[in-house]
């Protein structure tokens, strides 16, 4: 439609999957694995359908609703297709229900955005993901360096540049650059480095031609 927009980067997220904290037998999953639990037509039904050596009990899946973007971002980094998955998992936009229902069945397995995970690190276990190197959990750290693929990525914001005339425009954007190391957490989100927000922050200042 001819818009012209500016991409500034805001945050990092981070997805955690997770089981019932009693779960003693899975640490860490391998995409490969993941994939073959949640993709369509999808043949596990019991964990030792994931590995032989884990318990012949059934596997019960939570995860997001369909219409949510944690959903859309799991089953492209992992199935390989956005929205593309098996149906048969207990879903809802509220991850406060998942992590209730991960927390009331101990055969559980759940997937949702790590800020509930960290909200709730006394009630879950977390579980590692191997995307070829090795075993890798998702933390602040691990999400921000970019370690822990494929389930981290940054996130941005994107203005149209014809709105950044508007003298109001280019005050909320700066305004929400500038104070994003302390609002991004409180979002649920881990902030950038402060050295991409000062550079997001002078690509801003380009774009209006260091306006008002």
């Amino acid at each position: 439609n001819g818009v012209e927009f500016l991409e500034l980067p805001v945050a990092y997220d981070g997805l955690s999957v997770v089981v019932h904290p009693d779960n003693t037998f899975v640490d860490c999953l391998t995409v490969e694995e993941l994939k073959r639990i949640w993709e369509p037509g999808s043949r596990v039904r019991r964990w030792s359908d994931v590995r032989p050596t884990f318990p012949e009990v059934e596997i019960r899946l939570y995860g997001p609703g369909t219409d949510s973007g944690t959903f859309d971002y799991f089953t492209e980094a992992i199935v390989g297709t956005e929205d593309a998955s098996r149906p048969d998992y207990t879903a809802s936009e509220d991850d406060n229900v998942l992590v209730q229902g991960v927390e009331g069945d101990r055969y559980a397995l759940g997937y949702f955005g790590y800020a509930y995970y960290a909200e709730n690190a006394n009630r879950l276990k977390l579980v590692a993901v191997d995307a070829g190197d090795g075993c890798v959990a998702p933390s602040p750290e691990t999400i921000a360096n970019g370690l822990y693929r494929p389930l981290s990525r940054p996130l941005f914001i994107y203005v149209n540049r014809a709105s950044l005339r508007r003298p109001e425009v280019r005050t909320f954007v700066r305004f929400y650059l500038q104070h994003a190391p302390e609002l991004v957490p409180s979002a649920g989100y881990i902030p950038l480095p402060d050295e991409q927000y000062a550079e997001a922050l002078r690509g801003l200042e380009a774009a209006t031609g260091a306006g008002d």
